[in-house]
């Protein structure tokens, strides 16, 4: 019986009529949804200052205008010093108007030569066919025709423009921009003087039953996204100043210009970056009569991009944007789409909200798991997922990166162990084809088999290739099993050791006991543990009595219904044989198949929960011994 998704159960007709409906009102709406979005965003990101200023003494009124003041006097500031340089760059192209013209005659040689010599090549090979000479009477036709047309008439004059007509005409360039910024500054105003209310609002909206949850989704959206701002602004500044001053220092003009470009364009997600680099190299082509100055800034931008984007901004802001690289894509161009360039500056803000959203509000989920930083997915569905896939490379290297911070047991415990029994799930359930049955057993041995490989052991590796297991119609407990008394002999290891100091894993002989047991074996190896492996059902396995006083404990692979019979008779041999021996036994908290605890606990000295459980039992044991 399969399984649906509860994410994808969620996207229904209605919902999809729903999304059309929202997606419908954004773009018709947008002219009242931009100014509103970018109040929002600034007054989240404004929230922090005013807090600050309120602790300092001042109420929330004074808070909220004193901050916007000062935000809005550096806004102010950087755009006058941008419009003076911007209007000195324009006074000063004519002088660079002869450079622009050789570079582009320049590039214009370099790129249409190959052509040219191609054409030439072509045109050696081929014959080109003869193109008839013109009639001489209808060339006297058309001259004469063409020297009795009367003249064209001369162009009109443009009329000058006065001054009061130049005022008007730049008045009614700047009134769209001063009017949108002046309903903004009037929205975030009032925005931050009604933050408590509209809170309150929100919640109230929501319902008391929700109370939790919302102010839960209302404080993540609002650190996340003063959080990423501020980092970016801290990394952009950085950046444009770092640019600026390369460029002063290389005598690149209006160096100020180009250092602030730098750094703003850098909020637009990638492509600003991009764009700021090349308007620069352009201009440094056109004033340079060479090509050396433009390269040289191609390289340092280059190098410093790619420093910052990949060693500095992962450690400043690391995962605050909580969007995937790709979200970012595509939310830059769903918002440019729908709100032009004031979207494309919003989108990640914008997306960052939805996506926080989608954490606590069921219906936007799917936004969530599609856009976010990292799917909701654990370590052992990320395991299952790559097994199926036959993807045994990417197995072994997440296995390895777990093992350098945590424990085998923990391993077994938290991955390997939970993903297998979502295979076994699966596999009852029959909704895992026989090919991917291959893939799933393949990957499982060879992860296994190189992670409990102890470095250095070259026997076994060439008894490995040597003794060739069919995955099919083999345990992969059993061949590990093989491999190691490969290597450390029928009794894995030397019987001349201090009583008490033997661990035995024991199992019956199905493949889930093996396996388990095997695994168990080299958890408790790792950790320094004279740990062996024996099977119940193999005579010539059983534990000799003579040698009884050298094991302290026997875990047993905890029982399933099936076979229980059989696991009460190993136990009882295991009573009989080792009498002075702690029976333990780990029950996994994954098998559905298993006894009920209350049925085994009375055969048993001791049950647990995990292989951790077990390693802290035997360490905390031998602690014991010793002191």
């Amino acid at each position: 019986m399969k399984t649906r998704n509860p994410a994808l159960a969620r996207i229904t007709p209605a919902t999809l009529v729903g999304a059309t409906c929202v997606l419908a009102m954004l773009y018709f709406g947008r002219e009242i949804l931009e100014p509103l979005a970018v109040a929002a965003i600034l007054s989240l990101i404004i929230t922090p200052l005013v807090r600050k200023l309120a602790g300092l003494g001042l109420n929330r009124t004074a808070a909220a205008f004193v901050s916007v003041l000062l935000v809005g006097a550096c806004v102010v500031s950087l755009a006058v010093v941008l419009a003076f340089q911007l209007a000195s760059v324009t006074s000063d192209l004519p002088q660079y108007r002869e450079a622009i013209q050789e570079k582009i005659e320049s590039v214009r040689t370099l790129t249409e030569r190959p052509f040219a010599r191609l054409e030439e090549e072509l045109s050696a090979v081929i014959p080109q066919a003869q193109t008839p000479a013109p009639d001489a009477a209808k060339s006297r036709g058309a001259k004469s025709a063409v020297a009795h047309q009367p003249p064209a008439p001369a162009p009109a004059a443009t009329p000058q423009m006065s001054v009061r007509g130049a005022l008007a005409r730049l008045f009614s360039l700047a009134w769209g921009p001063i009017g949108q910024a002046g309903i903004v500054l009037v929205l975030l105003v009032f925005i931050l003087l009604e933050q408590e209310s509209l809170r309150d609002r929100v919640v109230r909206l929501a319902g008391r039953a929700e109370m939790s949850r919302t102010m839960k989704a209302l404080g993540d959206a609002a650190e996340g996204v003063s959080r990423f701002f501020f980092s970016q602004f801290v990394v952009n500044a950085v950046f444009g100043t770092t640019m600026g001053l390369g460029l002063w220092l290389a005598g690149v003009p209006h160096a100020v210009l180009w250092g602030t470009l730098c750094g703003v364009l850098r909020f637009v997600p990638y492509l600003g970056a991009l764009a700021s680099g090349v308007v620069i190299a352009v201009f440094i082509a056109a004033i340079d009569p060479g090509w050396w100055l433009a390269l040289s800034f191609l390289a340092l931008f280059v190098s410093l991009e790619a420093l910052v984007a990949n060693f500095i901004e992962p450690r400043v802001y690391g995962h605050s944007s909580g969007l995937s690289p790709l979200a970012i894509i595509v939310s830059a161009l769903f918002w440019g789409s729908l709100w032009g360039p004031v979207g494309l500056l919003l989108s990640t803000p914008l997306t960052l909200c939805l996506v926080v959203a989608g954490r606590h509000v069921a219906a936007l989920e799917p936004i969530t798991i599609l856009l976010g930083e990292a799917p909701n997915m654990s370590h052992a569905e990320r395991f299952y997922q790559h097994a199926l896939a036959g993807e045994s490379d990417a197995v072994i290297r997440e296995g390895r990166a777990y093992l350098a911070k945590n424990s085998f047991a923990k391993y077994c415990d938290q991955v390997l162990l939970p993903g297998l029994a979502l295979a076994s799930l699966d596999l009852r359930n029959e909704q895992i084809e026989e090919v991917q049955q291959t893939r799933l057993r393949a990957t499982g041995l060879r992860l296994i088999e190189t992670l409990t490989q102890t470095p250095g052991t070259a026997n076994a590796r060439r008894f490995g290739r040597r003794q060739a297991v069919p995955l099919l119609n083999s345990s992969i407990g059993a061949h590990l099993r093989q491999l190691r008394l490969a290597r450390l002999g029928r009794w894995q290891g030397s019987l001349d050791v201090p009583s008490r100091s033997v661990v035995l894993c024991a199992g019956l002989t199905n493949e889930r006991d093996e396996l388990l047991s095997e695994l168990l074996v080299h958890a408790l190896r790792v950790a320094g543990i004279d740990a062996r492996g024996v099977t119940l059902d193999e005579q010539n396995e059983r534990p000799d009595a003579s040698k009884s006083e050298l094991v302290s404990t026997v875990f047993i692979v905890f029982p399933q219904k099936e076979g229980f019979d059989r696991w009460l008779a190993a136990v009882n041999d295991l009573r009989g044989g080792l009498p002075q021996a702690l029976l333990v036994t780990i029950r996994p908290p994954f098998d559905a198949e298993i006894m009920e605890q209350a049925a085994v606990s009375g055969h048993v000295d001791m049950v647990l929960s995990s292989f951790e459980e077990g390693l802290a039992f035997v360490a905390a044991g031998n602690r014991a011994a010793v002191s």
